[in-house]
């Protein structure tokens, strides 16, 4: 009796002896427990990604996929009232690219005959101014034979009136005699040393200029003088 009490047999008056850790862990009960808290978890965790993905947007649902309904919902009669107007504008723009074109053409066409014609006119005046010049060489030459002593004023009438022609087409003759040596008005055939005359001054005009800045019809031919 007491032998078998000593070999693990329960021994009135002690307590059970606790089981343990691995023991209890390992007992039926607390498998269950912990399985059930595992599956609560993934529970929860399927029920919060639903949630999450039902307030983010799904393709097709925004307000950008809505307007592309409705755009790709146009009626066909709107299509194809929209592509005639398409239709009509082009056929305006074409239509006044042409009547443009054909405006610059004219515009040209004109320019170039108005040219022509105030070129042929201002020919036309200039060789008018002329005539008289002409007519008083031929009379001075018809003279010359009854009375040669004449023909050197008559020259020199003649000449003063060729100096009015150029002067009323707007090209005056200039006496450069004395003025300083000026390479836009004059150009030196020669340089001479000169006592009391400033270095660069015109000394004598070979052939005299006519006109002056931007209407000068040629510079003259001059000599200059050189400072010793």
């Amino acid at each position: 009796m007491s032998e078998t009490a000593g070999q693990g047999g329960h021994v009135p008056g002690q307590e059970p002896r606790a089981q343990g850790r691995h023991g209890a862990e390992g007992s039926p009960k607390g498998q269950n427990r912990h399985g059930g808290q595992e599956e609560h978890g993934r529970k929860n965790h399927a029920q919060g990604t639903r949630k999450e993905a039902h307030g983010q947007e799904q393709p097709g649902q925004g307000p950008h996929a809505q307007e592309a309904r409705g755009e790709a919902e146009v009626a066909p009669a709107d299509l194809q009232a929209r592509v005639e107007e398409l239709q009509a504008l082009v056929t305006d723009l074409q239509d006044r690219w042409r009547r443009a074109l054909a405006d610059l053409d004219n515009l040209r066409k004109r320019v170039s005959r108005d040219t022509g014609r105030m070129r042929e006119e201002e020919r036309a005046r200039a060789a008018t101014e002329w005539l008289p010049v002409l007519d008083n060489l031929d009379r001075a030459l018809e003279h010359a034979e009854t009375d040669p002593a004449s023909i050197v004023d008559g020259m020199r009438a003649i000449r003063d009136q060729a100096q009015e022609v150029l002067s009323r087409l707007g090209y005056p003759r200039r006496d450069d005699a004395g003025a300083a040596f000026d390479p836009a008005r004059h150009e030196a055939v020669a340089v001479l040393p000169q006592e009391g005359v400033p270095d660069g001054t015109v000394l004598q005009v070979v052939r005299p200029g006519y006109g002056d800045g931007e209407q000068q019809l040629r510079p003259a031919l001059v000599v200059v003088a050189k400072g010793e």
